[in-house]
């Protein structure tokens, strides 16, 4: 692709995209459903065990309501 900025200046040719922003909105999406767990939003637990089997909880949750969902 050919970009001119002024009107007789030499073509500049654009740089190719990552390709980042075509899977960043599925994390975000991710985030967001775990986001309505109040405990996860307030991190509560000092242990870190804790927080992940809480995390793995909700984890589960939530693609339990999805495969609800679809059936």
């Amino acid at each position: 692709m050919e970009a001119r900025h002024q009107a007789g200046d030499r073509p500049t040719r654009r740089r190719p995209r990552s390709g980042l922003g075509k899977v960043r909105w599925v994390v975000e999406r991710a985030f967001a459903w775990l986001h309505q767990f109040k405990r996860l939003r307030t991190r509560y637990e000092r242990r870190a065990d804790l927080h992940q089997g809480l995390l793995d909880l909700a984890c589960s949750i939530v693609c339990l309501r999805r495969l609800r969902k679809s059936f």
